[in-house]
């Protein structure tokens, strides 16, 4: 690494990622795994009745996440899948709704022929809560939502449903600066880059048996530990070398997935004729991840612009009250009706008062166009 305190593609070190990656998990290192498969740790829920209070199991999950594999599977999370069986239902329902009536599910990363439930977790609470407590009532993904994050986490949820034939995403990590441009990740400091792993887990729970051929998703294990990924990610040797070494591993309906979301991984390919991969995408995130107060920045912005406009204040000076005024980040938001069409993230408040200034919008087109933005983002 550079000493710029700052991550570029010059840190970015093929040959120290693959011997990284090429690590051996050792099962001594995860003595509470049932099995170990391909560097996985697998963890039998139905043998453990009490994982929620069990700080071993929540400890050797942390270790696996930060500094062991990166992921871990448990199997059985779900031992009666009818909770899952009533969520499919609803799912597909909502799927067949949805795009009647015209939504653009767009998908982040993948071009293929996916399905997308934006905020499944709202929607199953609303249409079903009799099925959202019995899906939701899950003790195991509350006990490793809690190993990674603590506890009073925030949970959110997306169906990807991926058909025959569904193409493969590409090599990524996610949420936050996974789903930031190379050029915003790279503006954020090293340190940042370790932090942003920590505030989110990852996971995804199968709603049907996934064979490998039905794609289930592709793993890097190890991966998550290389310190310059977010700089790295996009670059085509390591996404090269990523499809050389990618694991995959079966699962069974009412299996959970749970990876560090630094972790380099995609969904799979759908090379089966039958088989409609559906897997609820569990994005948790921590308590500490807001704000002290809440501000209305619509109101500011719109107070600011036509001052910012007028005034013979340098770009560095106007570029400091924007960052001091508007909404910088694109998160959260309704991914229904504000997605990531053409890109990884909506468009900002910021971005769209910087554009304002440069294309000489007037006070009226900003000010709809900051409507605009508000009202694709409301719930």
């Amino acid at each position: 690494m550079t000493n710029t305190g700052y991550f570029t593609s010059d840190d970015c070190d093929l040959d120290a990622f693959k011997t990284l990656c090429n690590q051996t998990l050792d099962p001594a290192q995860v003595p509470l795994a049932t099995d170990v498969q391909r560097n996985v740790p697998i963890y039998d829920v139905a043998q453990f009745p009490d994982l929620l209070n069990n700080r071993f199991f929540k400890s050797e999950w942390a270790h696996t996440l930060l500094n062991g594999a990166g992921v871990l599977v448990l199997k059985n999370a779900y031992a009666d899948t009818s909770a899952i069986d009533a969520a499919t239902a609803i799912f597909t329902q909502i799927i067949a709704d949805e795009k009647a009536a015209g939504a653009n599910s767009a998908d982040h990363f993948s071009a293929g022929t996916n399905d997308r439930v934006w905020n499944s977790l709202g929607k199953l609470c609303l249409a079903d809560p009799e099925t959202f407590a019995r899906y939701f009532g899950n003790p195991a993904i509350q006990a490793v939502s809690e190993a990674w994050l603590g506890p009073n986490y925030q949970m959110t949820a997306q169906v990807n449903l991926v058909h025959p034939g569904g193409a493969a995403q590409q090599a990524h990590r996610d949420y936050h600066l996974g789903f930031q441009t190379s050029e915003v990740s790279a503006g954020y400091p090293a340190h940042v880059h370790d932090l942003s792993p920590v505030l989110t887990l990852q996971g995804a729970v199968a709603h049907c048996d996934m064979s490998v051929d039905s794609g289930p998703t592709k793993l890097l294990p190890f991966s998550q530990a290389f310190r310059a990924g977010y700089a790295a990610w996009r670059l085509p040797e390591f996404r090269a070398y990523f499809e050389e070494a990618y694991i995959q591993l079966p699962l069974a309906k009412g299996d959970a997935l749970f990876f560090n979301p630094a972790l380099f991984h995609a969904a799979g390919e759908n090379r089966t004729t039958d088989v409609h991969r559906m897997a609820n995408l569990l994005q948790v995130s921590s308590a500490f991840g807001r704000a002290l107060e809440n501000i209305d920045r619509t109101t500011m912005c719109r107070a600011l612009f036509p001052v910012l406009s007028q005034l013979n204040l340098s770009d560095a000076d106007k570029n400091a009250a924007i960052a001091s005024c508007a909404e910088g980040y694109s998160f959260p938001t309704n991914l229904d009706s504000d997605p990531p069409v053409g890109g990884l993230a909506p468009e900002t408040q910021a971005v769209l008062f910087h554009r304002a200034l440069n294309d000489g919008m007037d006070a009226a087109t900003f000010n709809a166009a900051l409507d605009d933005i508000t009202a694709r983002k409301r719930a």
